[in-house]
């Protein structure tokens, strides 16, 4: 079961998100807080899986509210959520320790399947932003490490394909995929999707 904490300064999406989770077999509503000014009181006491991250909001703003979670609680995943594509906000964000983002806009089924994808150490975002991260963080290392399949799932994550929709394209199981992706993290010595994608982009494109 996947506990998820929400932040949000409008009640009526708290609301709204709450409802969303509810119906999720796999997922519990660990509660939510209109800012993140006990940020810290709240992930000691909730211990969510993940957090929904919102960034404008009033007191303390979500990339500070994030900055707080990862320097006492790194294991938590925190999904960035936005109402525009605010690239800046959330490449800070991203560099920050973010595991990705999704717009407030995205689909009920495109959240839920981001809350999945973070939860399992992957990452939510698009390619731009992914490409900005792996410019920032990631040193060039050798790009024949790789076989030519896993590369081939590198380029369709890059694009953007969540793990089953990569899983449908080369005809394979989402497992195959999954086990795909620990052996490129083992290859290259990182920790996540993003850093992987940043990867590509700088190595194989």
């Amino acid at each position: 079961m996947i506990r998820i904490f929400a932040y949000d300064d409008s009640t009526e999406r708290l609301a709204s998100l709450k409802a969303l989770i509810s119906l999720s077999d796999n997922m519990e509503y660990a509660g939510g807080a209109e800012n993140g000014l006990n940020v810290l009181t709240e992930m000691k006491e909730h211990q969510p899986d993940v957090v929904l991250m919102d960034i404008n909001m009033p007191v303390v703003n979500g990339i500070e509210g994030l900055k707080l979670i990862k320097s006492r609680f790194p294991q938590i995943k925190v999904l960035i959520q936005t109402a525009f594509d605010d690239s800046e906000k959330i490449f800070t964000s991203i560099s920050c320790g973010a595991s990705g983002y999704i717009l407030k806009s995205d689909s009920p089924q495109r959240i839920l399947q981001a809350i999945e994808e973070v939860n399992e150490g992957g990452a939510s975002m698009n390619p731009a932003i992914a490409k900005r991260v792996l410019e920032y963080f990631l040193p060039s290392k050798n790009p024949e490490i790789l076989t030519p399949k896993e590369k081939e799932v590198l380029k369709f994550l890059a694009e953007g394909l969540s793990y089953k929709m990569v899983a449908d394209k080369l005809n394979v199981s989402y497992s195959t995929i999954n086990t795909h992706i620990k052996h490129i993290y083992q290859k290259l010595h990182i920790s996540s999707l993003g850093e992987a994608i940043a990867y590509y982009y700088k190595n194989l494109r």
